[in-house]
């Protein structure tokens, strides 16, 4: 997987997202002399449902400061590398998220990001938006724990703003009985509400054009997992911390938000 990245490809992909993230969403991202020149698993929240930039938001200012000498991979979910479109994925950057690809690039010495909360988190309801929840997903910790590398947690404001976000939607899956097809087909068993714009009522489709709500990622210290926890650390434990440090980080971005949407 790793050796598909493409420098050139990935730098095309970004010129165009940059056009996307520092107009329209006005992105803004500080703290990556946090990121260390060895591996790390980079753990962030995630926001804005089934159309999200995130990792556009990211990559963006990743390369800007680093160059392309060192890719950023990114692990992504099972649907990404459904058809034509998995081979583009994996040459910039974006890997299938299993410990295996995982362990693989990060032992190029690359940083490695994930989204542990994956569609639960980035389907939270809007009440919760500035609330950091993986929904119990702790395999990023195992990851972190196993290749030997620090995680370094970052935190996004304004995604969850795109539209609002009324409910996952766990409870109308069971009552329509489509969880068991959802985690066959999609790994998942969520139906999420959301009201948006042009459209507004959409039961996942159709999807709304999200709004362009200014968006700010902060990237925090690393986590020296073995420093602080030991050599044989908890997994809970290192979870709770990681989620803590993150929580804390993104009350601050909070405080400092004046306005839904505008920022």
């Amino acid at each position: 997987m790793t050796a598909k990245w493409d420098p050139c490809l990935t730098r095309r992909v970004v010129d165009l997202s940059r056009l996307v993230v520092k107009t329209y969403f006005r992105s803004q991202v500080t703290g990556l002399e946090n990121i260390p020149s060895g591996p790390s698993l980079v753990v962030s929240n995630h926001s804005g449902g089934l159309v999200t930039f995130d990792l556009s938001v990211i990559a963006v200012d990743y390369y800007k400061t680093f160059g392309y000498g060192r890719p950023l991979y990114v692990l992504a979910h099972d649907n990404f590398f459904r058809g034509p479109v998995a081979d583009f994925f994996e040459h910039t950057g974006v890997i299938r998220a299993t410990p295996e690809h995982a362990a693989e690039a990060l032992a190029t010495g690359s940083p490695v990001l994930v989204f542990p909360g994956g569609d639960y988190d980035v389907y939270r309801p809007t009440r919760q938006e500035n609330v950091i929840d993986f929904g119990g997903r702790t395999g990023y910790v195992t990851t972190a724990i196993e290749a030997g590398v620090p995680i370094v947690p970052a935190v996004s404001i304004g995604g969850q703003e795109n539209q609002f976000y009324l409910t996952r939607g766990t409870w109308l899956a069971r009552a329509l009985r489509l969880t068991a097809l959802e985690r066959k087909l999609f790994r998942t068993n969520i139906l999420p509400v959301t009201i948006g714009f042009p459209f507004g009522l959409s039961v996942v489709l159709p999807v709304n054009m999200p709004l362009p709500t200014k968006i700010v990622t902060r990237v925090l210290p690393p986590i020296d997992i073995v420093a602080e926890f030991g050599d044989e650390p908890d997994v809970s434990r290192v979870d709770a911390h990681v989620r803590a440090v993150m929580q804390h980080g993104l009350a601050e971005l909070a405080r400092k938000r004046r306005l839904p949407v505008i920022g």
